[in-house]
């Protein structure tokens, strides 16, 4: 049975996940960030793929303006073994991510999040409400393309203490491979 999603403001759901640095982390684990992304995703999505550069990009562009990045891999893992813990480590040194890369074994945190795509994002400000959910912006397939950048304007407008104009959007990816 669906949930209905997150609604804005929001509380964050907390989190205890392994990552592929070896660390565990908790929602705890960023009280000091401004501003807190955490991003549905896994390695075999067509989708992910497209977007781990921009992702990336992201991180480096805010990382010292307060921002912090987190990807989540939910999916099963048994149907879908490039998802695997073993190949997160593998992917994530592969492409050099400057953000934690956590596994979501259970799936709690995807239902506790509701998620339902990757990639999938929900930001929350510093008190960890929610601000933002939904996609990075209007163009997976071609960068250069990209018309509205949604994430970015929604991390521009909480640093300049705005709300959010654009606080939703639909997440544009593959779905959550769930457990049978």
């Amino acid at each position: 049975m669906l949930l209905p999603p997150l609604i804005i403001g929001s509380s964050a759901p907390d989190f205890s996940l392994p990552a592929v640095d070896g660390k565990t982390y908790s929602l705890s684990s960023f009280a000091y960030k401004k501003i807190l992304v955490v991003i549905f995703s896994c390695n075999h999505c067509p989708y992910v793929q497209a977007y781990e550069t921009r992702m990336k990009k992201l991180q480096q562009d805010y990382l010292h303006r307060g921002v912090q990045l987190v990807a989540i891999n939910s999916n099963d893992d048994k149907a879908y073994p490039e998802d695997a813990f073993d190949r997160m480590v593998f992917r994530a040194k592969m492409k050099q991510y400057n953000f934690p890369y956590l596994r979501d074994e259970t799936q709690e945190v995807a239902k506790e999040y509701r998620a339902v795509s990757t990639p999938q994002v929900f930001v929350f400000d510093q008190k960890r409400f929610l601000a933002y959910t939904g996609k990075i912006d209007d163009n997976w397939k071609e960068p250069d393309k990209v018309v509205s950048r949604y994430l970015r304007n929604a991390i521009d407008e909480m640093l300049a203490g705005k709300p959010v104009s654009v606080p939703e959007t639909y997440s544009v990816g593959c779905s959550i491979k769930w457990k049978q």
